[in-house]
């Protein structure tokens, strides 16, 4: 009978064959591929299954019953979507804009305001996504408004219109643009600097791995996990 109420218990984060769902932004997709294998080393029998899209359609998706263990975030105001769903947030990083052209800058874009230049096709983030609502507050604050051929729903739906061709330039996050190595060149302007997204992570109230969450959640915050964030190209919490 022992034996049968412990196989009943609560999740304590070793179970065998249990799937821990992670909802991330899609430019944490590098990093938190790094983090997920490493959570699976240390926790034999776990597989974390992840899924990166623009955080604000995330959020709507767990609102609307998509498996969710974690949430993590490019802006509060997603994660703030979730309400009390959202157990107990903590920022875990931050990103900064910057601009993505096709190799070698073959238009020499050397800032936001050639964006807006005729000839130049830029493509942007939708408003509704936080790589968007930057690009917003950044055109507010410059005056500059940027004519954008397409706005996309995510900052990795930005970099493949530019690295396929599509648009001239494109504004993602550093973070996309160091991960995309030689396919692009990287044009920063000051105005960047001034627009800083803060990342925060958190448990969904009612998940089915609670603990398997928490402790993924304790990975990225710690130490690790803030190497590997680190090395993508985040800046500190």
């Amino acid at each position: 009978m022992l034996l049968l109420v412990a196989g009943c218990s609560a999740d304590t984060g070793s179970e065998d064959g249990s799937t821990l769902d992670v909802s991330a932004a899609a430019s944490l997709k590098k990093a938190f591929t790094a983090i997920a294998e490493d959570f699976e080393k240390q926790h034999p029998g776990v597989d974390v299954r992840l899924s990166f899209d623009g955080s604000s359609t995330l959020a709507n998706q767990i609102r609307q019953g998509a498996p969710a263990d974690v949430f993590a975030s490019a802006d509060e105001k997603s994660m703030a979507k979730l309400g009390r769903l959202a157990v107990d947030p903590k920022i875990f990083a931050t990103n900064t804009l910057v601009i993505v052209t096709a190799r070698g800058n073959p238009l020499g874009i050397g800032s936001f305001a050639d964006l807006a230049k005729p000839g130049v096709t830029a493509v942007v983030c939708q408003s509704a996504q936080p790589c968007g609502a930057a690009t917003d507050v950044v055109e507010k604050n410059t005056g500059i408004t940027v004519d954008a051929v397409s706005q996309e729903q995510s900052v990795s739906a930005v970099l493949t219109k530019v690295t396929t061709g599509q648009a001239d330039a494109g504004v993602v996050y550093v973070t996309d643009a160091r991960a995309a190595g030689d396919q692009v060149a990287m044009v920063a302007d000051p105005a960047f600097s001034e627009v800083v997204n803060a990342y925060p992570i958190a448990t969904v109230d009612g998940a089915d791995h609670r603990e398997l969450g928490s402790q993924f959640v304790d990975l990225v915050l710690g130490e690790t996990g803030q190497r590997i964030l680190r090395d993508a190209g985040f800046g500190a919490p």
